[in-house]
């Protein structure tokens, strides 16, 4: 089974979206900052992360930063309410895999997961 981190300020969505995913087979796992994401991951690995951009105090950039510096395997999806093109081309040049805007869609959301996750293997393969 896959371990997904969901790392957003809104404890609602987290509760939701964690309950999705694990109706379609993920371990999902949810914190609601950064400091809190660092503090989960230096416990325990995960396979995917998704990750918001806007939360008080450090932002997803920084937390892609942070997790590029420190060489994490995670694969990180951004997801996100505040979607444009220049955060788009950011986080993907600190690491994102994919962008995705919020409200979203479960069916397009797994099939990016499944994308992001298949990408994993590949790579490991390799």
């Amino acid at each position: 089974m896959k371990s997904i981190l969901i790392v957003d300020d809104d404890i609602n969505l987290c509760i939701v979206l964690s309950e999705e995913l694990q109706e379609n087979n993920y371990d999902a796992k949810f914190v609601n900052s950064a400091d809190e994401a660092f503090d989960f991951l230096e416990k325990q690995s995960v396979d995917l992360i998704l990750l918001d951009l806007k939360m008080p105090v450090k932002d997803g950039l920084y937390v892609l930063g942070k997790l590029k510096e420190k060489k994490v395997d995670s694969k990180v999806i951004v997801l996100t309410a505040y979607s444009d093109i220049e955060s788009a081309i950011k986080t993907a040049y600190l690491g994102a895999v994919d962008f995705l805007s919020k409200p979203y869609d479960i069916d397009d959301l797994l099939f990016a997961m499944k994308k992001a996750l298949n990408q994993e293997e590949h790579e490991n393969k390799c």
